[in-house]
């Protein structure tokens, strides 16, 4: 199970809260897929700078030069740590479509461990049993 893009958006993740106010606004369709043709997919948060990296990929034969000025992990980091999310890329999951909040870590994974015994009990009374 991969949680990064969930996590993100608790009150202990060291990032801007815009960040993570961008997760909450962001829906499963929110994201595109860059660095396809470098054979180093990445699934990110669509904005003005994931468009112009799409662009440049577009034209065939893209080199990473092409599009590291766009896709740095210095400007991601700095883009984490002041929440301007027009700066960089951040990747994200389709999961953002789920997030409709920022709890604490551990009321994130009381929450999954209810939902999870709730499911159990309830598709799977015969396992329980």
């Amino acid at each position: 199970m991969n949680m990064g893009t969930r996590f993100v958006a608790t009150r202990e993740a060291p990032v801007h809260d815009n960040v993570k106010q961008a997760l909450i606004d962001h829906g499963e369709r929110d994201t595109r897929l860059i660095m396809r043709t470098l054979r180093n997919t990445e699934r990110v948060i669509q904005n003005e700078v994931v468009d112009k990296v799409l662009e440049i990929e577009s034209k065939g034969d893209t080199k990473i030069e092409d599009i590291a000025p766009y896709v740095s992990g210095l400007v991601g980091k700095e883009m984490l740590a002041d929440g301007k999310m027009e700066k960089g890329v951040m990747s994200a999951g389709q999961c953002m479509g789920l997030i409709k909040d920022v709890p604490t870590c551990q009321e994130l994974l009381d929450r999954i461990m209810a939902d999870a015994e709730k499911i159990i009990k309830d598709k799977f009374t015969q396992v329980m049993a």
